[in-house]
């Protein structure tokens, strides 16, 4: 049976959703991989939207699970209909979504709540001991959720960095081209665009975490 990873976005746009390169590089090496994937998004209205033009917030209802849609050609279902039992590791592509959709962090920080179907989720998976990848901003959910005492990665931002600490995390330094795995908690977090300043550079980094998650795939433990 071919391995089955579950993709989590949280719209489509740097700014108040999925980081696009990020999803479309990460699915990308899943299916060079030949690893079969699905995407999620939660059906709930944006924290706001971005004008990606202007970079200014506009007054616009949008849908995460709607705008989601567009990054998955279609190919999406409600965050509440994923079940870990169905899959075998978990994928969070960064943007601000994540920190504004799939938790509060931006506003928040240390104090962010974490959407909570994600959260059981991302406790289900860790439970399961199946693989769980995040990138970009997206580790800062890991304390929050998982407990403190487990390694990730942001890059180098000293206040995000230091959320992460707050929080109980413990934050690698990390480069763009590279990863940082958690071996015990079978987690892997790579900087992305917190780093990246082209598509390629993200692109070294995320395809070490797609390739790491595969490995770990294939080992039960």
């Amino acid at each position: 049976m071919s391995k089955q990873v579950a993709i989590v976005l949280s719209g489509c746009g740097v700014q108040d959703g999925s980081e696009i390169y990020e999803t479309t590089l990460t699915l990308l090496r899943l299916d060079q991989l030949g690893i079969a994937y699905r995407c999620f998004a939660p059906d709930i209205a944006h924290q706001e939207v971005i004008d990606h033009h202007s970079g200014e917030a506009v007054e616009e209802t949008r849908n995460v699970l709607v705008e989601s849609a567009r990054l998955a050609r279609g190919e999406i279902s409600p965050l509440d209909e994923l079940s870990a039992s169905d899959f075998d590791a978990l994928i969070l592509p960064g943007g601000f979504g994540a920190a504004k959709n799939l938790s509060n962090y931006a506003t928040a920080k240390s104090e962010m709540e974490v959407h909570v179907d994600l959260a059981e989720l991302l406790i289900e998976f860790h439970d399961a001991r199946k693989p769980i990848g995040l990138m970009c901003i997206a580790p800062v959910l890991v304390p929050k959720v998982l407990g403190p005492g487990i390694a990730v990665t942001i890059g180098t931002d000293p206040e995000v960095c230091g959320c992460i600490s707050a929080m109980g995390g413990l934050h690698r330094s990390c480069a763009v081209d590279d990863i940082v795995v958690d071996f015990e908690h079978r987690l892997v977090t790579t900087p992305a665009y917190m780093l990246a300043t082209r598509i390629s550079e993200a692109a070294l980094g995320i395809n070490k975490l797609v390739d790491r998650i595969d490995e770990m795939m294939d080992v039960n433990t």
